[in-house]
Order: C-alpha cells, then structure tokens, then sequence
C-alpha cells in the first residue's frame, strides 16, 4: 500500500498543490521587494512574513494549516531560528504582477474545488502575509525615525492582491 500525497485527500493535482503552497512564499517575497530598502528593512520583513505564514499551521481551515506545514517545511520554521532565504528578482514589478496572476489563477482553482470556508480562509491569509510585510518596518526618515510605514508601492501590490484575490 502506498502513501497518498497529502493534496490529493484535498482533491488537488501536484500542480495546483503547487500553485497554493507557492503563494505565501511568493506574498511575502513580492510584498518586500516592491519597495527596495535595506538589509535591515528586508529581514524585518522577512520574518514578519514567516511568522504569519508559519501562525498558518494553526488556522481553523485544515486547508491552510496543511499549506502553511507545507511552506515551512520548505522554507524553515522560525519557531526554531530558522531563516527564509531572500529572493531579490531582477524586476520586482514583474515578479509582483506574476504573483498577482498566479494569486487569480489560484482563486478560480479554489472556487472550483475548495470548501467555500477554506478558499476565503487562504485568501485571506495571504493578504495578511503581504499587510504583515508591508507593515514591518518604515521606509525613508533618518536612523529608523519618520518615513513612511507603507509605501504607495508597498499599497500598490497589496491592493492588486486583495483584487485578484476577491478581499
């Protein structure tokens, strides 16, 4: 008797497994890159991003609790120190609306196929992932005093998301 890969008890194939337990990494890495700061703002952001993702495994919906285990299988668990690789594309608005199209493609996969609860419980979750990021730390001001706490490219992204999402 063989194991079943556990997307399939969701009723999803390897790819669109792979499209949903994409996302959150792709959120987080698309919210902090959409305004380019520096190492300290992007680790800030980084880990607030890991932190929501991984609070996922906690959720109420088997659906993202089973994805956000997925994601920090992948990516590490920061309940035990571990740090998220940064991924700095070559063109984040690029990156930001690919995610945003996978983010739709993503919504009518759910529609078709996810319990009506867990589908508005992930896309929800991954707006929270992107307002975590976002929210993380301020741009601009001087030695961290003053700036902007979210930038219009920062709002830019997140609103896209929230649409393609349906929030």
């Amino acid at each position: 008797m063989t194991d079943e890969p556990l997307y399939t008890t969701f009723g999803f194939t390897d790819a669109e497994w792979g499209l949903l337990v994409g996302l959150p990494h792709s959120v987080l890495t698309a919210a902090s890159v959409a305004t380019h700061d520096g190492a300290r703002k992007t680790r800030a952001e980084t880990a607030a991003g890991l932190d929501e993702i991984s609070d996922g495994r906690s959720s109420a919906s088997p659906l993202v609790t089973a994805i956000a285990k997925a994601v920090v299988d992948q990516t590490g668990d920061p309940d035990r120190g571990e740090e998220l690789v940064a991924i700095e594309p070559s063109d984040p608005r690029g990156y930001a609306d690919d995610v945003v199209a996978r983010a739709t493609e993503a919504t009518a996969l759910l529609a078709a196929k996810a319990e009506t609860s867990d589908a508005e419980t992930y896309k929800h979750w991954l707006v929270e992932i992107a307002d975590s990021v976002v929210g993380a730390a301020s741009t601009g001001g001087v030695l961290g005093l003053g700036g902007d706490v979210v930038t219009e490219n920062e709002r830019a992204f997140r609103d896209n998301l929230a649409k393609a999402l349906g929030n």
